[in-house]
């Protein structure tokens, strides 16, 4: 039996079953990141003790009939942006490069105690400031499909160990779309819950009223039930929903009956590439295959979702990141003879903060001065508003939306390096979701052929806040109806 090309739910089954035990998951797991570590580099921090300790703790509880959980022994990988009481926490920085979290965040500690067997920390764009996991201090991940292209970001590294078979699911984060577009390039299945749905507690903050973690897997259903498992209300997050979660796995399989779905017309661009118009029209045809109704809608406000995101989004990080000066929390520069305390603060973030997220310091810095308050910050919110009533507006007779995950394939590394507007309008068709804080799910719909390479491309569900049950049920209905998906054959 092959473990790294199992799904979540299959591998759990196996593992409760007594087909397969834990440590040989995760074994399994182990030996195949150190297969494909050298060439992927996804992890910053693999667990090998702990992970096989896990594994033997899981396997005598079921050797007494407990039963440990519905994740018991599955490997996960977390992005390195979410709290562990073990190794280190680093967000892809400098500034954070020895740093160790005295507790869990509540998302991993569910899946924890759910069973799952935590085997490493992966790889993101520093502080998940990025789109394509190049801005990581410790160097870049690279995509299974293809080594010289880009995984996505900014939860590149979960994105990649799972599309390369080393684990079945992971955690990563997503603030203007860094689960659902690494998902796209990677060709897996990325969901970005409804804001407040899951506990940011443990998740170190880049915009405190965008950010969501979410899960990455190779199928809807596997999603489900990561999703099943750690979202809920938390008493140490505020900001989180005491909304009750529907049984997302109970109904998953039931097709949705007389199903309305809207395709944004700002989503058939002509800038897209060709093979994400393709992919785009394959799954409105898949679902108007299973009865549904695919007609065009408008969100007339889609346009000014960039600039309204990088004003929003940078501010609250000017803000977030304020914390990390070198003398209350992260690196702190060597202290000079005869220097002021201004000098070390500026020293010590120049030398923790990478190039760009000097930048977006800056950029929300700037947003949310004297005399500028108004001008950017304060009209970016006004374009929030009405980019969410674009959203609840097309509710009122969709069910879902239908939109590119991103507007081509991923591309080679270094590419866009030198160019950051256009690596900022990779985000052009996620950043939106983030601002309404609604529920988006990506999923591979076809492929692109380019160089001679075959390169997945993702197409990306919206459904209404507090609707994951609806938008999985379509996301499965779609799945069905598309090539299933691949381990990465690195």
């Amino acid at each position: 039996m092959d473990v790294t090309a199992l799904s979540m739910t299959d591998l759990a089954d196996a593992i409760a079953h007594k087909r397969v035990s834990a440590e040989e998951a995760a074994r399994a797991s182990l030996d195949r990141a150190a297969k494909c570590e050298p060439a992927l580099h996804a992890f910053l921090e693999l667990f090998e003790r702990e992970a096989i300790e896990q594994a033997r703790a899981i396997d005598a509880r079921l050797a007494k009939h407990e039963h440990p959980g519905p994740l018991a022994g599955v490997p996960i990988a977390l992005k390195d942006n979410i709290c562990l009481s073990w190794g280190r926490t680093t967000c892809g920085s400098r500034m954070l490069e020895h740093y160790r979290s005295p507790y869990t965040a509540t998302a991993a500690q569910r899946l924890i105690d759910a069973g799952a067997v935590i085997i490493g920390k992966t790889n993101m764009d520093e502080f998940a400031m990025g789109s394509s996991c190049e801005n990581s201090a410790f160097g870049p991940t690279r995509n299974p499909w293809d080594v010289s292209r880009v995984p996505g970001g900014s939860s590149g590294g979960s994105a990649a160990a799972v599309a390369a078979g080393i684990v079945p699911g992971a955690l990563g984060s997503d603030t203007g779309g860094s689960i659902r577009q690494p998902a796209g390039f990677c060709g897996i299945v990325g969901l970005k819950p409804t804001y407040g749905r899951v506990s940011r507690y443990g998740l170190v903050a880049y915009a405190s009223s965008l950010d969501q973690i979410g899960p990455l897997t190779r199928s809807v259903r596997d999603a489900a039930l990561l999703m099943q498992v750690m979202a809920g209300a938390d008493e140490h997050d505020a900001t989180g929903s005491l909304r009750a979660m529907p049984d997302l796995l109970a109904e998953l399989e039931e097709p949705v009956n007389r199903l309305n779905i809207g395709v944004p017309r700002f989503a058939r661009s002509g800038t897209n590439h060709a093979a994400v118009g393709d992919s785009l029209e394959r799954a409105a045809a898949a679902l108007s295959a299973d009865g549904a109704v695919v007609r065009d809608v408008d969100l007339p406000h889609a346009g000014h979702g960039i600039a309204a995101y990088y004003l929003v989004a940078t501010a609250e990080a000017s803000s977030n990141l304020a914390r990390f000066d070198g003398v209350r929390y992260g690196r702190r520069a060597e202290v000079r003879a005869g220097e002021g305390l201004d000098d070390l603060y500026c020293r010590s973030r120049s030398e923790g903060f990478g190039p760009e997220v000097q930048r977006r310091i800056m950029l929300g810095t700037h947003a949310l001065s004297s005399g500028y308050y108004d001008a950017y910050y304060n009209t970016a919110l006004k374009a929030r508003r009405l980019i969410r009533r674009d959203f609840e507006t097309a509710f009122e007779t969709c069910d879902a939306l239908l939109l590119p995950a991103s507007p081509g394939p991923a591309f080679r590394l270094g590419e866009k390096t030198s160019d950051p507007l256009a690596l900022y309008l990779e985000d052009v068709y996620t950043v939106g979701v983030n601002l309404a804080g609604l529920p988006a799910v990506t999923l591979r719909a076809g492929a692109a052929m380019v160089d001679g390479r075959e390169l997945p491309v993702g197409v990306q569900l919206v459904g209404p806040a507090w609707r994951e049950d609806l938008l999985l049920r379509i996301a499965r209905m779609l799945e069905r109806s598309l090539p299933p998906v691949t381990v990465a054959a690195v």
